[in-house]
């Protein structure tokens, strides 16, 4: 399979097709100029010494040297060996919830740094693990299926946020939804959830989901962002506080309630987020109570890659230009 690794770099090559057109634009008018001169013999004689041919060359030269630069940069690849990686571990999906009540600034700087604060230790802490990502307000996404991959887990992190889910609210049941049907169904154990929210929203639903992913082997991790006594919202939309449809102030509450009671159906532990890192930690340690099995692993996929090549043949085509003069080879 071939591919580019930095695709982006790719629309670069437009610039060498305009710079193309340009000289072809700039040879014409070149035409039309010396044909309005009118005196054929004239126009032969001031440009005797000139070569169209070795300019075009020249001009063609430094075009290639440009468009194997951008290649090599794009940097082309062919797909090597899949690296298999087997270790003991657990399946372990982390639902976050992105909603727009996650910018109450009631814990520093806000619910969703925090949130993101803890994913970021966790990640780091599950290494042994394979782990997806699922973010979620009124509808959930899947960010990343099971993977061991944890460094794609870190970049995923940095897009988790209130666009990345457009309808708001606080839907936990699709969220839990949606994590089991990313574990192996026939499997009853080796399975793990944490989901971290300020459970705002009351969700009916959600309690059935959890008694039902118990049953398939999960076990469930809540984690409680914010504070009972609440904050206003800031809404980067209107650049103030959020209100609601009569014009009142919002105020976004912790439910912890919720959180602990979905806890404790899912046989996982509550935390009130604080340190980050502690709060991790604690996570890491519940999860250590679960039997772990042998994970296998086939995301890593090795490239050869051929960027140098590309870059050779640019090196060739700007050392061999200076070398090309545009006038004609005096006649022996």
């Amino acid at each position: 399979m071939f591919r580019f690794e930095h695709i982006y770099f790719l629309p670069a090559l437009g610039l060498v097709a305009i710079l193309a057109g340009l000289f072809i634009y700039l040879n014409s008018w070149k035409k039309k100029t010396a044909a309005r001169i009118g005196e054929p013999e004239l126009v032969k004689a001031i440009t005797a010494n000139f070569s169209p041919a070795k300019f075009r060359l020249k001009v063609i030269l430094a075009l290639v040297a440009l468009a194997m630069m951008v290649i090599a940069i794009a940097n082309p690849q062919t797909r090597g060996k899949q690296e298999n990686i087997r270790k003991q571990g657990l399946d372990v999906m982390i639902l976050m919830d992105v909603s727009k009540s996650m910018l109450a600034q009631d814990v520093k700087p806000n619910r969703l740094e925090k949130s993101r604060q803890l994913v970021s230790k966790l990640i780091d802490e599950l290494k042994d693990n394979r782990v997806g990502l699922i973010w979620f307000a009124g509808r959930s996404y899947m960010q990343m299926p099971l993977t061991a991959d944890l460094a794609a887990a870190h970049m995923y992190l940095q897009n988790a946020g209130p666009d990345a889910v457009p309808t708001q609210g606080t839907v936990i049941a699709e969220a839990l939804k949606m994590a089991g049907t990313a574990f192996n169904a026939k499997e009853k154990k080796y399975k793990a959830i944490v989901l971290i929210s300020d459970g705002e929203d009351h969700d009916p639903e959600a309690q059935k989901v959890a008694r039902s992913l118990v049953e398939a082997g999960v076990m469930i991790n809540t984690v409680g962002v914010g504070s009972p006594e609440g904050s206003t919202i800031f809404d980067p939309e209107t650049n103030d506080t959020k209100k609601d449809a009569q014009g009142r102030t919002v105020v976004s509450k912790l439910n912890e309630q919720e959180l602990r009671n979905l806890a404790s159906t899912g046989n996982g532990v509550y935390v009130f987020l604080q340190d980050p890192a502690a709060a991790a930690n604690t996570i890491r340690k519940q999860l250590g109570t679960v039997e772990q099995k042998t994970l296998e692993d086939s995301s890593f996929i090795q490239y050869e890659t051929y960027f140098y090549i590309f870059l050779a043949l640019a090196l060739l085509a700007l050392l061999a230009e200076p070398f090309i003069a545009d006038r004609k080879t005096p006649a022996l």
